[in-house]
């Protein structure tokens, strides 16, 4: 007897459907049962592809893989059991038999099972304390209880059960059935609780830590702590959902209210103290391609260690041009000890203290390693936070509504300080910090901005010297007005500029042009992409706060806050043009529709 006819009688007392298909992905037999999963008869001759929109190819290389797929035909689920014929002789000839195995019911039940796991989400509202204490007590009641009203709400609208466990926070569980609706409707919520009527200069906004997934609810609340600490890292009125590693973003297009209390800068500054007198040696580091804000934060950071007898390592492999001027003024003063990478890890042990500036990434901190070699590790940054960041530092100070890590070094300093301890090359080196990442004190700026700058000039900082600073090259004052005079102007108020010769400052240069495209009359956004001197492409972006460029340079592996965000890519400049165009025009119409 063939192997042929004996499959085609073993087939047809199989209780399940069977058919039988060649290399060409034909059926050259099927059973009487075949009926229960398509509808009509005769599908001998019939084309593999056609009937289930799998490819032979594929059915071949899952059985080779020992891998069941599921098909969905007839209202019912089955897994395909792949076996080839056991007269297979070549790759040409071999008969593939395929097995319906109905899994309706269980499929059935392992969906019911996923879409009734519990799903959990911390709500807190931002700046509930500078909310209430900006209206009356009448008021504040009637914003609490429409606070309260629309949160309860939303939160009935998926079956959740809430619960408020603080004056500003939040816990809801729901199942995790509904947790695609709150996706679809992009957290609504954010939006409600923002067009509240709060008699405040500044809108009510939420924070949301959104666990799903965990082994058990222990672990989803983990998830949901981890999402809320995102969130309000990144500066608030946004939602991030935690599964397992995966990190969603929703929401996101407030600017970070600045806080009122500055009783945080002075535990800070206290906690800080008690670190650098019990170290055995303290080095400061930033990021790599250290900026304005990251060094005069550093000659800060130095000055308060000496205040309490501590000589300070700065660690610095390397400065660009914009650093040129400080960075030599710094080394022939001989005030700061000023080491390279490598010697920093000759030097370092287990009692080291380790003080991280203008970054929580450790893959962007000047020396990585430095990290690994002792636990005791300080976190000042003003960057919103990221998925990447440095895992359970001894003190972490990280502020998005600071216009700069100067500034939260500057108030530090203030408390810690007596009334005269800056040097003037510190004080100017903090006021430049400032000066940057301010656009010259016309973004991101509050009240406290400029009470640092106010305590900086009374420490002898000379507003002159500071602007000397800034001095360009006369390369580096061409290629920045060819990108300016080069760049293409969107309907949609989007400004893009290539800066079309590479230079060793390439960032410093498209950071400076990006701020001047933004003072074009109709620019929301304005990106500038060059290449750098190592051969990467670097983009900064700026808005003016209608848009939220930091979402969009996470998208190119890079981040920032609301109106100021940068990214490096390996990427053709054109390319990236391309991709931030398209982008925003994306952003742009979703959001007017």
């Amino acid at each position: 007897m063939s192997e042929r006819r004996l499959e085609k009688i073993i087939s047809s007392y199989i209780p399940m459907p069977v058919c039988i298909i060649n290399r060409l992905g034909k059926v050259v037999e099927a059973n009487s049962r075949i009926g229960e999963v398509f509808l009509y008869d005769g599908i001998g001759g019939g084309d593999i592809f056609a009937l289930t929109g799998i490819r032979a190819a594929d059915l071949y290389e899952a059985a080779e893989k020992d891998q069941h797929p599921l098909l969905k035909r007839n209202d019912k689920i089955f897994r395909l059991m792949l076996q080839k014929g056991s007269d297979l002789k070549s790759e040409e000839d071999g008969d593939l038999t395929i097995v319906f195995n109905d899994v309706t019911g269980l499929e059935d039940l392992k969906d019911r099972y996923n879409n009734e796991k519990a799903c959990m989400a911390k709500i807190q509202v931002d700046n509930y304390d500078e909310l209430t204490s900006s209206t009356s007590t009448e008021k504040r009641l009637i914003l609490s209880g429409e606070i309260d009203r629309l949160i309860r709400r939303w939160c009935g609208r998926v079956n959740a059960s809430v619960n408020r466990v603080r004056n500003n926070a939040y816990v809801a569980w729901f199942e995790q059935q509904y947790l695609d609706r709150l996706i679809t409707n992009k957290f609504d919520i954010l939006d409600e609780i923002r067009n509240v009527e709060t008699g405040a200069d500044f809108p009510a906004s939420l924070s949301i830590g959104v666990g799903v997934g965990g082994k058990n609810p222990a672990q989803t609340e983990e998830y949901a702590d981890a999402a809320l600490d995102l969130a309000l890292g990144r500066g608030g009125d946004q939602a991030v959902v935690k599964r397992n590693l995966k990190i969603e973003y929703y929401g996101g297009k407030l600017q970070t209210v600045e806080k009122s209390n500055k009783g945080k800068s002075k535990i800070v500054g206290h906690a800080l103290k008690q670190l650098v007198v019990q170290a055995g040696k303290v080095f400061i580091m930033g990021h790599q391609n250290p900026d304005m804000d990251c060094f005069g934060a550093a000659l800060g950071i130095s000055r308060f260690c000496e205040l309490f007898e501590k000589k300070a390592n700065i660690v610095i492999d390397e400065y660009n041009d914009a650093l040129q001027s400080i960075y030599l003024q710094a080394r022939q003063s001989e005030n700061y000890q000023l080491i390279s990478s490598e010697k920093a890890i000759s030097l370092v042990d287990g009692e080291s203290l380790v003080i991280v500036l203008d970054t929580h990434r450790p893959s962007m901190t000047q020396c990585p390693k430095l990290l690994e070699m002792t636990d005791r590790i300080v976190v000042i940054d003003h960057h919103r936070k990221m998925e990447e960041f440095i895992e359970n530092p001894t003190l972490a100070y990280m502020e998005s509504y600071a216009s700069s890590t100067c500034e939260l070094v500057a108030e530090i300093l203030q408390y810690m300080a007596s009334k005269k301890s800056l040097i003037k090359l510190e004080a100017e080196a903090l006021l430049a910090g400032i000066t940057v990442d301010t656009n010259g004190f016309a973004l991101k700026t509050g009240v406290r901005t400029f009470e640092a700058a106010a305590w900086l000039r009374r420490q002898g900082a000379d507003t002159t010297e500071v602007k000397r600073f800034f001095q360009k090259d006369p390369l580096s004052f061409q290629i920045n007005a060819e990108a300016l005079a080069s760049a293409r102007f969107f309907e949609n108020g989007v400004a893009v500029s290539i800066c079309r010769q590479p230079h060793a400052d390439e960032q410093v240069i498209c950071a400076q042009v990006a701020d001047q495209l933004l003072t074009v009359k109709g620019v929301k956004a304005s990106f500038v992409i060059g290449v750098n001197g190592e051969g990467r492409t670097v983009i900064s972006a700026r808005s003016m706060g209608a848009v939220n460029v930091q979402v969009i340079m996470e998208k190119f592996g890079g981040g920032g806050h609301l109106t100021t965000a940068a990214a490096q890519v390996d990427m053709p400049k054109e390319e990236a043009a391309k991709k931030i165009i398209k982008i925003m025009e994306e952003m742009l119409n979703g959001s007017n529709s």
